[in-house]
């Protein structure tokens, strides 16, 4: 069974740092948008069963640190974009001491079997669903015999893509993958445990964000 849902641990909103425009920080401390955006990370982080080592595929600002460092004793993280020694700097004066690189999912500076959990919210969409089947291969890879991988994707409706386009954004110029493109690379390659719909508010709206939690055997 899953873990409990517990709320999502934040620092200031001024004290995240590193990120480029496009990262969604900004909005996790608003009233009503920032429950939807801290909702869809505490679903996933519900999904993760600690360990020694956690690997956070495209951890931004790392808005996930606080509460992994109370599951794992090591927070790896890979980012495309983000300036790591300035994340790395934030944290470090909170005493937590993530090893931080820049790197694609795709192809990952990781010895094999090095983690016991992998995380990815909110990134796979971003990739083609060709290139879905090698980033689960990566992520297979560098994941202990029993190793974990949870991932949370938007379960793209009208509701959501006008939501954005509301915030400035057109989802369809970087949302290249559906959540079913990615369930059915993340089934070709690991044991499924669950899928988790989380609704919208209200609930007749439907689902707008799906967490996976699978694992290698």
């Amino acid at each position: 069974m899953s873990s409990k849902i517990r709320d999502l641990k934040l620092l200031s909103a001024s004290e995240y740092a590193g990120v480029n425009r496009d990262d969604p920080i900004r909005f996790y401390h608003w009233p009503v948008l920032g429950r939807l955006y801290r909702r869809r990370v505490e679903t996933a982080l519900a999904e993760c069963t600690g360990g020694d080592r956690v690997l956070e595929i495209g951890f931004g600002s790392g808005v996930t640190f606080l509460n992994l460092a109370d599951m794992y004793a090591e927070i790896y993280g890979l980012d495309l974009t983000s300036q790591v020694d300035l994340v790395r700097s934030v944290f470090r004066s909170h005493g937590i001491e993530a090893k931080l690189l820049n790197g694609s999912v795709l192809e990952m500076p990781y010895p094999d079997g090095q983690f016991d959990t992998v995380l990815l919210i909110s990134i796979l969409e971003h990739l083609k669903p060709a290139e879905q089947l090698r980033a689960f291969q990566e992520i297979s890879r560098v994941l202990r015999n029993g190793g974990q991988v949870v991932y949370g994707v938007p379960v793209e409706r009208p509701l959501m893509a006008l939501m954005f386009r509301v915030l400035g954004y057109n989802i369809k110029k970087h949302h290249f993958s559906s959540e079913k493109d990615v369930a059915e690379a993340a089934e070709a390659l690991f044991h499924r445990v669950r899928i988790t719909e989380m609704q919208a508010s209200p609930g007749f709206l439907g689902s707008v964000y799906q967490v996976g939690h699978f694992v290698k055997v």
